[in-house]
């Protein structure tokens, strides 16, 4: 079933449940489509079209939840939590930070970088490789780590 599709099922779903929260989400969600369905791109939207804005929505969240903790705001940040749930569930599974550090070791190997200076080189591959898997901070950090050898 087509995201737009899905998306437009759960809202009626939510809706029928009075789900306010999970309601909210999905209409978030189905926003951000109907901008790049609007946006005046000749093109139907592609998974990885669809992918970019579900972890647009997601990222979102999480510097919310970031800056709620920050100004010692828990109940909108236990509210972006439960928005952050809703979105992962659109996402694919995420890889564990054991998985991302065997997956950036690999690459780091495979390019042959040895010094920070190879930074760039790494991230670019390791991103692209693991698109979707894993958070990019999380890959960033792992990537600094293996090439300053700490």
């Amino acid at each position: 079933m087509p995201l737009t599709d899905d998306i437009n099922e759960q809202i009626k779903s939510a809706m029928k449940a009075g789900d306010k929260v999970r309601l909210e989400t999905l209409r978030s969600i189905r926003a951000g489509i109907l901008e790049f369905e609007k946006s005046g791109i000749d093109r139907a939207m592609t998974e990885d079209d669809a992918f970019k804005i579900i972890n647009s929505g997601a990222k979102k969240r999480k510097d919310a939840i970031e800056q709620f903790e920050a100004a010692g705001r828990t109940e909108a940040a236990d509210k972006e939590r439960q928005e952050l749930a809703i979105i992962m569930e659109f996402l694919p599974a995420q890889m564990s930070e054991e998985e991302v550090r065997q997956a950036v070791a690999s690459i780091v190997a495979e390019l042959g970088a040895s010094q920070p200076s190879d930074f760039g080189k790494v991230m670019g591959m390791a991103v692209k490789t693991l698109k979707g898997k894993a958070d990019g901070s999380l890959i960033q950090s792992i990537t600094k780590q293996l090439l300053s050898g700490s």
